[in-house]
């Protein structure tokens, strides 16, 4: 019953944690209430007002008093608006408008919290989404969700952009709750010591939940004593936190060790992190921050024998005394749980359960630390020196990740020199001119850019400079009498009106935090800087810290090491078998298949079984004869003898691989059969079993289950080769060695059934007799083919499509493929989200596109080729997308790279099926309707709070594409209307010429552009793309015939409110030509329709989007190809394996070098050609493959966008 028990409580420990607390035990608590609507006009400040009355009193959401809203007086990066909630509550989501009725507004902006009004932290959406999306008008209201919430009682709002033909303009609004908490305060000498009632006597769920804040990096977090040396601990090391779970040693190991779990890091930052731990004897759950990971530590004992007593900040010694050291906790810890217990709440009522020791108090102290942020190489921060003096002193705390960038700058007095101080390769370097002398260094320090905070002094007096860093001193001799101090002090870069070239360095600014800045020994307060009254700054963030570490969590993968600077960080995949930005494409081929296909001869080569999935490439043998044979060898005994052991006697032998079971289970699987070969020689007869039909034989497959057939590739076939071809020596035996004759016979067993293989274990019993003896040999294991290479699908005509589960790659994704074609232009593949997408299309003869979009707008990277590409010859394209960026490669030509932005949306998220484009034919009367205007949120993580609204969309630009075929005139090829009766139409006039409309204001006459290309009503197939910027229209017929317009009617498209293709009833406000054309709509093949990135054909499939409408009969694909004309599509289709015979489904083997593949017709997709999809690893389709590494878990954007920017 007790084993139960436990085996229910381990099961229990691997459920999802959830942080227990007070209000958790209840029922959820309604935490979207408005915050800042009572409060009074003074708990709203800024940075300056325009005027009286553009105050920050004035912004609160929806008022219209004074002049409706904040204003600053200059619009710049460096103004705010803070609001005071009077005390720590829990904040869920803000809102934003503009200045009531004005052009003031802000188009995006930053959060910042803080519990003080002091040392302010930023707020993140994402792993490096630093910035909301603001508003697009002044009265408008954004709404965000706050995944996660955080709690804080001053936000400030910085805006980052604004309406350019007006000023910054705010009215904000903050939703949430109260926030209630115990707060403890440990002083770096005290502790609290909590004794359990009574020691269970079987292992307990342990929960431990708590938060905490610290300026210092090393410190006992939690400590508990158990028999034998065995204890549990967590301690900050190095600003990271520690778990360690271990016996034998009395003092916390270090991170690292075998029996430790290290998450976060940089958490001396003197904000809040909060801690959940949940154990169950050596099985853990360790979160920190909503970051989860599970460990259980090493050794024979499934549980700890660990004494009653718990303690908090620091260690106890064997007299029950504090040991104190620079190891124990100074900050503050707040709302301590043990199993539900709030120890703080009973150490406050001096409750007997827990100790005090040293001075503990109950409220949190506010550091007055004021850091500074240097953003960018070109920040600077310009302090007065004590002129006239005849010494020099400057002293500062930094900390950064870059290995080199200028900290100081400064002159001696009286033109005496000039000194800068500046990291190079992460040491402190002084360079010190002086006027006849030459230059001079001296370096102090090494390894300083590993983000932790470094102390560094500066002075100097008469004839000696002296810096030290981190207490160790350097001395510089000087010219005797020549020292002083500077009249001004550069810290970080140099203005451009500094003294010269002297100011210049090697290295370029500093980019990182500085505090504790003192000058002559006097303290430097930054908020003076902040507010002009002292010295003068540039691109700073003052009061912050905005440090972070990139790689953590590390997006290498397989293993590759993480370095990193300020704004990006970089993998070393040395060693891994990987490459790529993140470590994540194989170096090396999948199989022998794949290497042969690369021409390769027989030898020693390693695979990827795979890919860029978790497990590591192995060395095999490529046996490259008519077919590519996967030789892996084991490392038993090259022959075994059984004979001559006592009767019964089990004889067995373990066979190891050089591959690990996941790679030999991956290769096997791959591979279209495997084999492995038993050779037997036996004496006096081998019965393979007893009269009773008991086996006196087995062996054992790599999943370690117990077999007794010999031979077949079914595992009920007890028969060896000869049994299997009725050649036995005595044909009432399925094996020769059945055969009880004095003479040695032999036996050739091949193991067949692959999901068994490789052979782990093989055991043969003596049976005891006199000269009976057997030798036996097993062979490596031989695995042919690869089921992922020959795989394809035919694409026939541009009406044909594929469509796939979706494309789950949110961080990392590869894909490979082979196509060939003769037709000039398709989609490969694509797949969409609700703003995100990903495609790879051949754009032209020449060019192959992989483009996508992760929330910072579409990118791009394009492949050119000399010669085309639709050439009906196989093509090879390898494209990746990553956090690092996107690269694109198409055979042997150069690979392309885009690298994605600094701080942008890294998670491509995706939610529709995975297919390629389809086509429609649209009979007489027929539309589809696609509408923009849905009735939603602006954000698409909004508050259920938000009132919803039509979200108004207007654009200033768009990209339009489509194909069609028809020959019907006048027609209407597509209609983009307004609700303020603006709209675009794309007609055929009467002669089948093109005409393009845009009426972009109610109040004029629309724009009308005619293109005389030709009679495009003329039944051949016609692509059309149209791109406008702002005013310049740019018209692309059948990628040759190319017009540039410009517009009258206005440069923005105001509420777009739905797309039409087909007819359409009395458009309003249309001109007569266009109602005409709308009248008679389309009759014919639509295709490849794009507006922005809506794609409204695709509702035709099954699950289509509601936004869309169809009336009357609009038929996908069939229809279309009727219209085909000879040579439009590629009619090759895929050649098929060699070996088959001719006729239906078994075409012959095509010439060789080519791909030789399965294809099958009832698949077909828009390129007229072959797609052969040679590699997959975590998605394996009939027809396709992609390979994705999928690392962490979907998160929903926090983000609101209108229209993207032209940029990866």
């Amino acid at each position: 019953m007790a084993s139960a028990a436990r085996a229910f409580l381990q099961v229990l420990l691997l459920l999802p944690p959830q942080t227990w607390s007070p209000a958790a035990a209840g029922n959820p608590r309604d935490c979207d209430a408005p915050l800042g609507s009572t409060l009074p006009p003074s708990s709203f400040s800024s940075s300056s007002v325009l005027s009286s009355s553009h105050g920050p009193g004035f912004a609160r959401l929806n008022r219209r008093d004074g002049a409706g809203g904040w204003t600053p007086l200059v619009s710049n990066k460096y103004q705010w608006l803070q609001i005071d909630l009077g005390e720590r509550m829990e904040v869920t989501a803000v809102a934003t408008q503009g200045g009531y009725g004005s052009s003031d507004w802000v188009t995006s902006y930053l959060l910042m919290f803080s519990d003080s009004g002091r040392n302010w932290k930023q707020y993140r959406q994402e792993e490096s989404i630093w910035g909301f999306s603001g508003n697009t008008n002044a009265d408008s209201v954004v709404h965000y969700r706050l995944q996660p919430p955080f709690e804080a009682r001053f936000l400030r709002f910085l805006p980052s952009a604004w309406n350019p033909k007006g000023r910054i303009g705010m009215r904000i609004e903050v939703y949430g709750c109260a926030y209630r908490s115990q707060v403890a305060y440990f002083d770096g000498r005290s502790a609290l010591l909590y004794r359990l009632d009574k020691k269970p006597l079987r292992p307990i769920r342990e929960i431990i939940s708590l938060k905490f804040k610290t300026m210092q990096n090393n410190g006992i977090l939690l400590h508990r004593e158990g028999q034998h040396g065995n204890h549990v601990s967590l301690q900050l090391i190095k600003g990271k936190l520690v778990f360690a779970l271990h016996s034998g040693n009395v003092n916390p190991l270090p991170a690292g060790a075998p029996e430790t779990l290290t998450l976060g890091s940089l958490l001396d930052d003197q904000h809040w992190h909060s801690v959940l731990i949940e154990r169950l004897s050596t099985h853990v759950n360790f979160t920190l921050d909503k970051h989860t990971r599970q460990f259980r530590a090493k050794g024979e004992s499934g549980s700890l024998d660990l004494n009653s007593e718990i303690s908090f900040g620091g260690i106890l010694t064997s007299t029950g005394s504090l040991a104190i050291s620079h190891k124990t906790f100074h900050g503050c810890v707040e709302n301590l749980y043990y199993n539900g217990v709030d120890i703080i709440e009973l150490a406050k009522k001096h409750k007997p359960q827990v100790f005090i020791m040293g001075n503990v108090s109950f409220s949190c102290p506010q550091p007055q630390t004021v850091p500074v942020t240097f953003l960018s190489p070109w920040s600077y921060l310009a302090l007065p020196g004590n002129s006239g003096e005849d010494k020099m002193s400057v002293t500062f705390q930094f900390r950064t990740w870059n290995q080199a960038g200028r900290l100081l700058f400064g002159e001696l007095w009286h033109g005496s020199g000039s000194f800068v101080l500046f990291l190079e390769d992460g040491k402190l370097k002084l360079s010190l001119l002086q006027p006849g002398q030459p230059l001079r260094n001296v370096t102090a320090g090494a390894g300083l850019n590993d983000g932790q905070w470094h102390s560094v002094s500066l002075s100097a007096k008469w004839s000696h400079l002296s810096v030290a860093v981190n207490g160790d001193t350097v001395l510089q001799p000087l010219v005797t009498g020549l020292t002083g101090s500077s009249n001004t002090y550069y810290f970080g870069g140099c203005p451009d009106n500094s003294t010269g070239s002297e100011c210049e360095s090697p290295v370029g600014g500093f980019q990182g935090c500085l505090r504790l800045i003192s000058i002559g020994g006097t303290a430097v307060d930054p908020i003076s800087v902040q507010q002009g009254a002292l010295g003068s700054f540039s691109d700073l963030q003052i009061d912050a810290c905005s440090i972070t570490d990139r790689c953590l969590p590390s997006f290498c993968e397989h293993g590759g090491a993480c370095s990193q600077s300020w704004d990006t960080f970089s993998c070393n995949c040395e060693g891994t078998g990987y490459t790529g930005g993140t470590c994540h494409s194989p170096l090396y081929e999948q199989s022998c298949e794949a290497h042969k296909h690369r021409g390769r001869p027989s030898g020693l080569y390693y695979v990827d079984a795979d890919g860029s999935g978790p497990l590591e490439p192995f060395l095999v043998y490529c046996n490259m004869t008519d077919a590519a044979w996967t030789v892996v060898r084991h490392g038993g005994p090259d022959q075994v003898t059984v004979g001559g052991g006592p009767r019964g006697h089990a004889g067995s032998v373990t066979f190891a691989y050089a591959a690990s079971v996941g790679q030999l289970r991956a290769a096997v699987a791959l591979a279209e059969r495997c084999e492995q070969q038993l050779a037997l020689r036996c004496g006096s007869g081998r019965r393979s079993a007893l009269r009773d039909g008991t086996p006196l034989s087995w062996w054992a497959g790599r999943t370690n289950e117990t077999h007794t057939y010999w031979g077949g590739s079914l595992p009920d076939a007890q028969k060896c080769t000869c049994g299997l071809q009725g050649n036995c020596i005595d044909s009432q035996y399925y094996c020769s060695c059945d055969t009880d004759q004095d003479q040695w016979t032999s036996d050739i067993i091949v193991l067949a059934h692959k999901e068994h293989l490789p052979v782990t274990q093989l055991a043969m019993t003596d049976r005891g007799q006199p000269h009976s003896e057997a030798v036996y040999t097993l062979g490596p294991l031989l695995c042919q083919g690869d089921k992922s290479f020959w795989n394809s699908a035919s694409f026939n005509t541009e009406t044909s499509y594929l469509h796939f589960p979706t494309f789950h790659g949110e961080l990392t994704a590869d894909v490979r493929f082979f196509f060939k074609t003769t037709v000039p232009s398709g989609v490969f593949m694509e797949n969409l989200g609700i703003t995100d997408f990903i495609r790879i299309e051949l754009q032209t003869p020449t060019e192959v596109t992989f483009s996508f979009d992760v929330g910072n707008g579409p990118c791009e990277v394009t492949v050119q080729s000399p010669t085309p590409f639709n050439d009906n010859r196989w093509h090879h394209v390898r494209a990746e997308r990553n956090v690092k960026g996107a690269s694109l490669q198409v055979d042997q030509l150069p690979q392309k790279t885009q690298a994605a932005p600094m701080d942008g949306h890294v998670r491509l998220q995706l939610n529709s099926q995975l297919f390629i484009e389809i086509s429609a034919y649209f009979e007489t009367g027929s539309s589809v309707t696609y509408n923009f205007q849905d009735h939603h949120p602006l954000s698409g993580n909004a508050s259920s709070l938000a009132s919803s609204f039509h979200r108004e969309v207007t654009l200033s630009r768009e990209t339009i594409t489509l194909s069609f075929r028809t020959t019907w005139a006048p027609s209407l090829l597509l209609y983009v209307s307004s609700l303020y009766e603006e709209y675009l139409s794309v007609i055929l006039a009467n002669n089948g010429s093109l005409q393009v409309r845009y009426k972009l204001d109610r109040h004029q006459d629309p724009d009308v552009f005619n293109f005389d290309f030709k009679n495009m009503a003329d039944g051949h197939l016609h692509q059309l793309k149209i791109d406008r910027e702002e005013a310049v229209v740019f018209v692309e017929v059948n990628q040759s015939a190319q017009r540039q317009v410009i517009l009258s009617s206005g440069t923005e498209f105001n509420a777009i409110h739905s797309l039409t293709l087909g007819k359409v009833l009395e458009p309003p406000g249309a001109d007569p030509d266009t109602r005409r054309a709308a009248a008679r709509g389309f009759t014919g093949c639509l295709s490849a329709v794009r507006f922005g990135r809506a794609a409204p054909l695709k509702a035709l499939r099954p699950g289509g989007p509601a936004r869309v409408t169809v009336r009357g009969h609009v038929a996908a694909g069939a229809r279309c190809a009727a219209g085909a004309q000879p040579g439009d599509g590629a009619r090759e289709l895929a050649p098929r394996r060699a070996g088959g015979a001719g006729g239906a489904g078994h075409p012959e083997p095509n010439e060789g070098g080519e791909p030789l593949v399965n294809a099958d017709r009832s698949d077909s997709g828009v390129i007229g050609g072959v797609i052969a999809v040679v590699i997959f690893i975590l998605l394996c389709i009939s027809a396709i493959a992609i390979r994705i590494y999928q690392q962490r878990k979907l998160r929903k954007e926090n983000e609101s966008k209108v229209s993207q920017d032209e940029e990866c």
